[in-house]
C-alpha cells in the first residue's frame, strides 16, 4: 500500500497557458444536440470494469473492484483506456452500451504515459473511433468528453489549457490537456473532437483546471492521443515500451510553501528500504538543488535506468542528513494478470 498520502489531483503545472472563467460554458450531459460526427462515434465507448486481488500492492490505494470507461479502437475488440484501471488486475469485463458484458485480457500497459490497453475475446460490434490530432487542441478549442451510455454520457468541454503536469506519483506529462466543466466519472473516458476522433484519455479530476494563479476551477486531465501513437504498434505487439525502464522510488511527492515533501512512500519500494519517511523535505539529487516536482523527476530520470543509485540530500526534523537510494523498476513492483 502507499502510507501517509492524502493529497489533491492536482499535480503541479509550470510555466503553461492558462485560461480564466470567462466564457466557459457548463452544459450538461444529454441537454445539447451533438454533432452528428460525434454521435456516430459513440457507441464505441464502452465500460470497463476490473478486479483486483486483495494481495496486490495497488489494491489498498486504488481499490480491488475498478470502473471506468474505455474505447473501442479496432475491428478485433482492441479497447484504449486508461492504466489505473487495469493495474494488477485479473479479471477485466466490458459492458457496450446495449448492456452486453464481453470478458477481456489485457494487452499491455505504459507507466510513462498512463495508458492501458485490453482486448475483449469477442470483438464488440461497434465502429472503431480513430485517432485525431491532440495537438489541434489550443485553448478554449471546443471538444466532447464521452463515456459509457451514448449521448446522455456525453458532455461539451472547452480547453481550458495545455500545460506540463506533474503528478505526485513520479509521472510527468509535458503537453497535457485541461478541460472544464468537470466530468464526474472521468476515468478512461473519451475526449472527443467535434469530427468524431478520439483526441486524449481521461486521467484525473483537478481542483485548478484553468491553471497556477487562475481562481480555483474543477475540471480534468487528459492524457494526449498524440503521446501514445508513437509507443502504439510496439504497446499492442509486446505489452510495454523496449525502452529501458526509468529509475522509480516509489515516493509520492507534493509541493507546500516552495518545499518539496514526501507526502506518502511505497511500501517495500526503494525510498521505503533506504529509511525514508513521510514529511522528509527533498533538497538536492547527486547534488543538484531541486526547484520542483517535475525538475525532480527529470533529474531522477536523467541520472541512469533503473537500478541506478543516487543521492539525495534531505531535511528532516530541520536536521540535514544524505542517503544514498537503489532505485527500482516500477514495472517489477507491480504485476499484471496471473504473472
Amino acid at each position: 500500500m502507499a502510507r501517509g498520502l492524502n493529497g489533491s489531483a492536482n499535480g503541479s503545472g509550470n510555466g503553461a497557458s492558462h485560461g480564466t472563467g470567462e466564457g466557459i460554458e457548463s452544459v450538461q450531459p444529454g441537454s445539447s444536440s451533438l454533432p452528428q460526427e460525434v454521435a456516430e462515434v459513440l457507441p464505441a465507448v464502452v465500460g470497463v470494469q476490473t478486479t483486483i486481488p486483495q494481495s496486490r500492492r495497488s489494491a489498498k490505494t486504488l481499490g480491488t473492484e475498478r470502473e471506468g470507461h474505455g474505447t473501442v479502437i479496432d475491428d478485433e475488440g482492441l479497447i484504449l483506456t486508461i492504466g489505473y484501471l487495469i493495474m494488477e488486475a485479473d479479471t477485466v469485463t466490458i459492458t457496450d452500451n446495449d448492456g452486453r458484458e464481453l470478458p477481456a485480457t489485457i494487452v499491455g500497459s505504459d507507466y510513462e504515459s498512463g495508458f492501458g490497453l485490453v482486448r475483449t475475446t469477442v470483438p464488440p460490434k461497434v465502429k472503431p473511433m480513430r485517432f485525431g490530432d491532440s495537438d489541434s487542441l489550443a485553448l478554449r478549442s471546443e471538444a466532447y468528453v464521452a463515456g459509457t451510455g451514448g449521448e446522455k454520457a456525453a458532455l461539451k468541454v472547452k480547453v481550458a489549457g495545455r500545460r506540463e503536469f506533474a503528478g505526485y506519483w513520479e509521472y510527468l506529462l509535458d503537453n497535457a490537456i485541461f478541460t472544464v466543466p468537470a466530468y464526474p466519472l472521468w476515468g478512461g473516458s473519451a475526449l472527443v473532437g467535434p469530427d468524431g476522433s478520439l483526441l486524449g484519455v481521461g486521467s484525473l479530476l483537478v481542483q485548478e483546471a484553468l491553471g497556477p494563479g487562475s481562481p480555483a476551477f474543477p475540471g480534468n486531465m487528459y492524457v494526449p492521443i498524440n503521446r501514445l501513437k508513437p509507443i502504439f504498434d510496439e504497446l499492442v505487439q509486446t505489452g510495454g515500451i523496449s525502452t529501458p525502464p526509468r529509475p522509480w522510488l516509489g515516493l509520492y511527492t507534493v509541493e507546500h510553501r516552495g518545499e518539496l515533501v514526501i507526502g506518502g512512500i511505497s511500501d517495500g519500494g526503494p525510498a521505503d528500504r533506504a529509511g525514508l519517511q513521510r514529511g522528509d523535505i527533498l533538497q538536492a539529487l547527486n547534488g543538484d538543488v531541486l526547484d520542483d516536482v517535475a525538475d525532480f523527476y527529470r533529474k531522477l530520470w536523467a541520472s541512469g535506468p533503473a537500478g541506478t543509485t543516487i543521492a539525495l540530500r534531505m531535511e528532516r526534523d530541520s536536521d540535514a542528513f544524505e542517503v544514498k537510494v537503489r532505485t527500482g523498476d516500477r514495472g517489477t513492483y507491480h504485476k499484471y494478470g496471473l504473472d
